[in-house]
């Protein structure tokens, strides 16, 4: 019998493995993190093994003006960890969104982050 968890950790990979298969072993990863009242993103350098920016809705900046369980957190912190990226030099990264469906809080997080220059 196969359990939810399980079928996270399947989707998970083949997300991953697909994203290895094209070729983007130079690019950096935007990997998503949502619970249910937060959502974090942060770059990954997955040659050097660390993270190079990071972003959530817990920061101070924006946790004084609203929660952080919706799209419009979400958006802001697609923006934030745009600006940051642009900063140390990153354009190009390669999208990872787990194993949650490229809709909602993910979308927008997407699309701030497309929309503050990053290409991917």
């Amino acid at each position: 019998m196969l359990y939810k968890s399980s079928t996270k950790e399947r989707r998970k990979h083949r997300v991953r493995e697909k994203l290895k298969n094209r070729k983007n072993i130079h690019r950096h990863r935007l990997s998503v993190f949502r619970s249910d009242s937060h959502i974090y993103a942060q770059i990954i350098d997955d040659v050097a093994q660390h993270t190079v920016v990071s972003a959530s809705s817990l920061e101070k900046d924006y946790r004084a003006a609203s929660r952080g369980g919706d799209c419009k957190a979400a958006y802001w912190v697609g923006e934030t960890i745009a600006k940051r990226a642009m900063e140390k030099g990153l354009r190009d990264v390669v999208f990872d969104r787990g194993y949650y469906q490229f809709h909602g809080r993910v979308k927008s997080l997407a699309d701030a982050a497309r929309a503050c220059g990053l290409k991917f």
